[in-house]
Parts: C-alpha cells; sequence; structure tokens
C-alpha cells in the first residue's frame, strides 16, 4: 500500500483516519475480552469481587503508567514503530492468557495487554490529529470509535466464540494483531512522510512553557475524568453482575446488555467530537457529564428493561465527553500532544483500574446494590465544568489559543 500525501491537509485525510480507527478496533476488541471474560475467570479460578478488581487494576495501571512517557518521549522523537510494538505486546498478552492456569498467569496476561495499550495509544492519537485537516474533535471521534467499537463487540465475541470453546480458543483471537499489524505499518509510512514534510518546512517549534493558570485548568479536567471514569468502571465491570443479581438472567443474558451499552458508548464518542467542534467542547464536556446525574441516580431502582434503557442514555452521553476533554487539553497545551494524548489515555486506564478495584471491595462488602447507589452520585462532580474557560484560536495559529469566559485564576 502506498500512503497518502504527506502534505499539510487541508481536509481530513479519512485514508488514514479509516487505517487508524481500524487497528484502534483490532487493539481494543483484543483488549476487551478481558473484560467480558470475567465470569469464566471468576468461575475457573473462584475469584473474588476484589481480584476481579486487580486483574482490571493490574491491565489499567500498566497501560496508564507508561502512556505520558510514551508521550513525552514522542513528542521529542518520532517513533512510527511503536504502533506495531503496541500490537505485538497485545498479541502475546492473550496467547498467555489463552494458556494461564493459574490467578497469577491472569495478572501476566493483563499486564501485557496493558503494557500493549500503552505503546500504541498516544502515537495514534497523535495520528488522528496530524490527519485531521483542523477538524480535530471529528478526526478525534473517528480514532476513538474505533477503540470503543472494538470494546463493545468484546462481549460478543466472548459470548459467541471464546466461551463456547473455552479458554484456549483466545488464542485464535490474537491472530488480530497481525492484521494490525499491516494496518499500522501503512500509518507508520504516511508517519514518516508527515515528519520528513515538516523538519523540510521548519515547522517543529519548541512547545511553549507551562503556566499556573494552565495547570489549574488542567486539574479541573482531572476531577471531571475521576468522575466520568468511576462511574463507567462501575458499568464496564460490574454491569453484569449487578443485572445478574437482580434479574437472575444468564451470563450470556448479562453480555449482551454489556454490549448494548458498550455499543451506545461507542455512538457517544463517535458524535462527541463533531458536535465538539460545532458547539464548543466546553459545553459538551458540562452537558454530557453532569447532564446524566438524573439517569445514573434513576438506575439502581429500574426494572430490567429500564436498566438496559438507561445504560444505553448514561454510555451515549457520558463518552461524548472524551473527544472534547482529549481536544480540549490538547489546544490547552499546544505543542504537546503526544505528551497530553498519553496523558489522558493514561489517567483514562489508571483511573478505571483503582475504580475497579476500589467499587469490587466495596462490591465484596456491602454488596453489588449497594455499589451502584453509592456510584450515582458520581456525576453531580459535572458541575465543576461549568469553571472551564472557553478556548479560542488566536491569530498566531490554530494551535495557539486565549482561554475566555472561565473562571479567574490568576
Amino acid at each position: 500500500m502506498t500512503p497518502p500525501s504527506a502534505s499539510p491537509a487541508k481536509q481530513p485525510v479519512y485514508a488514514i483516519l479509516g487505517a487508524i480507527s481500524i487497528s484502534h478496533f483490532l487493539n481494543d476488541i483484543m483488549q476487551s475480552l478481558l473484560l467480558a471474560l470475567y465470569p469464566l475467570f471468576k468461575g475457573e479460578f473462584a475469584l473474588s469481587f476484589v481480584q476481579i478488581g486487580l486483574i482490571t487494576l493490574c491491565f489499567q495501571l500498566t497501560a496508564s503508567i507508561l502512556q505520558p512517557i510514551v508521550g513525552l518521549i514522542t513528542d521529542r522523537r518520532a517513533m512510527p514503530w511503536s504502533l506495531a510494538a503496541g500490537m505485538v505486546c497485545t498479541f502475546t498478552g492473550l496467547i498467555v492468557l489463552s494458556q494461564a492456569s493459574s490467578f497469577a498467569h491472569v495478572l501476566l496476561a493483563a499486564a501485557l495487554v496493558g503494557l500493549g495499550s500503552s505503546i500504541f495509544h498516544p502515537e495514534s492519537s497523535r495520528v488522528a490529529r496530524m490527519a485531521s485537516g483542523g477538524q480535530h474533535g471529528w478526526a478525534q471521534s473517528i480514532f476513538q470509535v474505533g477503540g470503543n467499537a472494538g470494546a463493545a463487540a468484546g462481549p460478543l465475541l466472548a459470548a459467541w466464540f471464546v466461551l463456547p470453546r473455552g479458554q484456549h480458543s483466545i488464542a485464535w483471537v490474537a491472530l488480530a494483531a497481525l492484521v494490525g499489524l499491516v494496518i499500522v505499518s501503512y500509518v507508520g509510512r504516511w508517519m514518516r512522510h508527515q515528519h520528513r514534510k515538516a523538519r523540510a518546512n521548519q515547522s517543529l517549534t519548541p512547545p511553549a512553557s507551562i503556566s499556573r493558570r494552565q495547570l489549574m485548568i488542567l486539574g479541573l479536567l482531572f476531577t471531571l475524568m475521576f468522575s466520568k471514569f468511576f462511574y463507567l468502571s462501575s458499568l464496564n465491570s460490574y454491569l453484569m453482575f449487578f443485572l445478574q443479581h437482580q434479574f437472575h438472567i444468564s451470563t450470556l443474558v448479562a453480555q449482551y446488555h454489556l454490549f448494548a451499552f458498550l455499543a451506545a458508548v461507542a455512538t457517544g464518542t463517535l458524535l462527541g467530537g463533531a458536535i465538539g467542534d460545532r458547539i464548543g467542547r466546553r459545553r459538551v464536556i458540562w452537558i454530557s457529564i453532569l447532564g446524566i446525574a438524573p439517569f445514573t441516580l434513576a438506575l439502581p431502582y429500574a426494572s430490567l428493561q429500564g436498566s438496559l434503557f438507561l445504560s444505553i442514555i448514561i454510555g451515549f452521553m457520558l463518552a461524548s465527553a472524551f473527544p472534547a476533554m482529549v481536544v480540549y487539553a490538547q489546544e490547552l497545551f499546544p505543542g504537546r500532544v503526544g505528551a497530553i494524548s498519553g496523558l489522558f489515555f493514561g489517567l483514562a486506564f489508571g483511573l478505571a483500574g483503582i475504580g475497579a478495584a476500589l467499587l469490587g471491595k466495596v462490591a465484596d462488602t456491602y454488596g453489588i446494590v449497594t455499589l451502584y447507589h453509592l456510584c450515582s452520585y458520581l456525576p453531580l462532580l459535572g458541575i465543576f465544568a461549568l469553571k472551564l474557560p472557553e478556548l479560542r484560536p488566536t491569530k498566531s495559529g490554530s494551535d495557539s489559543v486565549d482561554m475566555m469566559n472561565g473562571v479567574d485564576m490568576k
């Protein structure tokens, strides 16, 4: 395959955006098997909810710790091969998972899959911005929706393929990494052309220093991330168990409900970035987090059908915030795309992992229903989004911004 022209894009480069979205789909469908197979491993190794949370914690923390470091390194030096390296790590993790004979082996597999994620995400998010043609939110959504679609398909793949055939069939799923390697090799060639063009035009400039005000705004974004990903973790890790406890449904039916929720997350991710390009990222952020509070408060009291309806609404609205948050932060810190992408994707993984472990302890101690009552209040932290300033492009370039209409942080 020949990469498209590497000249500065006036329109989105959809061939590259499509390729990076597909590779994100393949990467995350392999990762999501870990989550979808929790009931299998819980029964196989007699795991408690705390141990289930520790699997998630091992995966998420491995992913989160390295992502900002990878981003910082690739801000200074282009590493197109890192996309392929991430695929190799994920492949290895799934092979280990398919042969796991103890809880320790499952933790090792989770760590390898997390390592693959930490390498893959920062650079692929940079690719999305490079190929955006100025439509940064839309490009970020295209990239992220591939991952969310892969995560949504994971439970179906587990239900239709892995569960009927057993743990060893996970090795067949790992072959998707070989397809991913071909795709990211194509993307890597395009990236090399882009960097050569940038060097020829002498368009690489060092990033500006970071101000105290920027750090305070970043703190607000972290608070919103905490609210969003702790609540998402309660659904990702424990929704199936909650539904089985409340309504006495089978694991297969519970996985269909999880798929519906994750599909709504994928749809919200796709639309959130485009809406943010049109109406402003700040507005999308606060509506999508604070706006779901009535639905999360109602979820613990709903019927089975009501739970399905509410989880779809919650997944759609809450997911629409993340593309807007990533692009908002990239615009807040121009010239630091890799570091910011790695920080936010890493924080997303880390918060979800910590949340899974802590919420697992709550579920073991007080019960799964109490867990959902407590978590239903988390979206109320979305009120902090009202303190975010509007970011407006300056005349010096699209990557520079002024901060307007926000709280005075001087």
